[in-house]
């Protein structure tokens, strides 16, 4: 067997790798010790895991223009804002049939 080039030259820098190399990786469930893989997310690649928060839904809403213009004024951030006194409303105000 032919002896393989490391990956890494003197100063660090990962050097292209072949296909070659590729054959010699082990995966993550091969190099992780056991401990590590039990606390790891379990969700499937290519999807998200779970959130910690419900995710916000998106929706199209109408506002008077003051109302935006005023919320846009604040900088970024505004749509939360705008989220944060609807929900405050909601504390007091019952949505109305």
């Amino acid at each position: 067997m032919a002896k393989r080039s490391p990956l890494t030259d003197k100063n660090g820098e990962v050097r292209e790798l072949t296909a070659e190399d590729l054959k010699h990786f082990k995966s993550v469930a091969e190099a992780l010790p056991a401990e590590l893989l039990a606390v790891l997310p379990k969700h499937r690649p290519g999807q998200r895991g779970p959130g910690k928060i419900p995710a916000k839904k998106a929706v199209n809403i109408r506002l008077a223009p003051e109302v935006v213009n005023a919320f846009r004024a604040t900088g970024r951030g505004w749509q939360t804002r705008i989220n944060g006194v609807l929900r405050d409303g909601l504390k007091e105000h019952k949505p109305a049939a």
